[in-house]
């Protein structure tokens, strides 16, 4: 199960949009062979994500988005994923002043959120800081080094691993005062084995690995993975044993468990964790590119009803870039996923045609812009353009510890945070909500976005 909150209100798309309707609207038309063509597309959607952050103005808090804290590692990786792939480092001082300034004591448990987030917030901010290891980010000096962060969530999450309920698995959040405190959901889960097979591969370290194999074991156990039919529910619950499952299917827990078997083989080059890839990467396409809009386009479940909140407009720009990475260190899968992710980029881009400044929209496959406004669809939109780049000749794969990488290594990171004993990194035994508070967005906040943005331009 899901827990959905209230979608962005149309009502506001609606109303910029007819005060626009006397203003020429150009749609951005990539060629879908041309990497220029592409780059200036991605420059121009991530250009407008970037008017919704102000965390880098005098007087406000780097990386903070407050009512929906995890939204700025969703937007730092998109960022990330743009200069790795165009190689335009324009927001890398803001990227890099944000997630430092987030971190907390190096475990992403900032003391202004660390009371409500849950273990799926911080395990994405942990995400944003192995994909800045993993593309060479350079480490900030006298700051934490990426690779450490990314160490110190993997500790503070492996100490919570719940094996008196269900036998394993993490909550879904961290505190017993937090609404679903009492479920398991996917993408923690997932999240932490996709955390941890990053890790092993990068640091080559057997401990890493031995958490991946756990962590993917308990859930195919569960109710949360099945892994000859490749369904992958949502979450389910320690109130009924974990015998039931909330089955609402959405990208971003395949893309998830995806990945993560993808840094195994890579890593392990073992047939099995090979068989997840190709099985859960099916499931991902049959399931998410519906054949009545050719089958290159993603769509999450709930756009036709225009139902999606915040957080589930993320979801398909966290999933491509998940693809892209996967293309590059599975090789075998890139002629499957390629033609994916330029079907979804060329209709993303089409979709970025609002308000005369490349406003971009959720539903990709109307290959139009559908009203819709926020820093989510622009996020979105940037994801795919920078992803669909791993066509160039000299992109780069995720690099580890002996193929470029020179992030800094801290296994203990996070242990001294007081707001959970972390496990120490040897001991294996150790015994779906994204964004813990969703808010709409304001009428006043949004208006105000948005005309700065028109000022400024696309």
């Amino acid at each position: 199960m899901h827990i959905a909150s209230t979608h962005r209100p149309r009502a506001l798309a609606l109303f910029t949009a007819l005060l626009c309707l006397s203003v020429a609207v150009s749609a951005l038309d990539i060629d879908i062979t041309d990497v220029d063509s592409i780059k200036s597309a991605a420059s121009k959607t991530a250009y407008g994500s970037m008017t919704w952050y102000s965390g880098n103005e005098t007087g406000q808090i780097p990386g903070a988005f407050p009512d929906k804290w995890w939204e700025g590692a969703a937007l730092f990786t998109s960022l990330l994923l743009y200069w790795h792939y165009t190689g335009d480092s324009t927001y890398n001082p803001q990227v890099r002043q944000g997630m430092q300034h987030q971190a907390g004591n190096g475990d992403y448990m900032p003391s202004n959120y660390s009371s409500w987030i849950g273990n799926d917030d911080q395990m994405f901010w942990g995400l944003a800081a192995m994909t800045a290891a993993e593309i060479k980010l350079p480490d900030v000096d006298g700051g934490y080094s990426w690779l450490a962060l990314a160490q110190g969530v993997f500790n503070t999450q492996v100490d919570r691993w719940d094996t008196e309920n269900c036998g394993g698995g993490l909550r879904w959040q961290i505190y017993n005062y937090e609404a679903g405190y009492t479920m398991k959901n996917t993408i923690s889960n997932a999240g932490l084995f996709q955390l941890a097979a990053r890790l092993a591969r990068y640091t080559d370290n057997s401990t890493y690995a031995e958490w991946a194999n756990k962590v993917w074991d308990w859930c195919v156990s569960s109710p949360l993975l099945n892994n000859e039919t490749w369904n992958v529910a949502d979450s389910t619950n320690i109130e009924d044993s974990c015998s039931t499952q909330g089955n609402t299917q959405w990208t971003y827990n395949y893309g998830a468990f995806l990945m993560g078997a993808a840094y195994m083989y890579n890593y392990t080059e073992k047939a099995v964790w090979k068989t997840a890839v190709d099985g859960l990467l099916n499931a991902t396409i049959n399931g998410f590119f519906p054949t009545k809009y050719g089958g290159n386009i993603m769509q999450e479940i709930c756009e036709p009803s225009e139902a999606c909140n915040n957080n589930e407009i993320l979801f398909r720009g966290l999933v491509t870039g998940w693809l892209g990475f996967t293309a590059l260190i599975v090789p075998s899968t890139y002629d499957t996923i390629l033609p994916k992710l330029q079907g979804s980029a060329v209709a993303a881009a089409k979709s970025c045609s609002g308000m005369s400044n490349n406003t971009c929209g959720v539903q990709w496959y109307k290959s139009e812009w559908d009203g819709w406004v926020g820093m989510e669809e622009q996020i979105i939109a940037t994801d795919v353009l920078s992803s669909v780049l791993i066509m160039q000749d000299n992109v780069s794969a995720p690099v580890t510890s002996t193929t470029g990488g020179n992030s800094t290594s801290d296994p203990s990171a996070g242990t001294s945070d007081k707001t959970t004993s972390a496990a120490e990194l040897s001991e294996i035994t150790t015994g779906d909500r994204v964004g813990a508070v969703v808010v709409t967005v304001a009428f006043a906040g949004g208006w105000l976005a948005l005309m700065g943005w028109m000022v400024m331009g696309g």
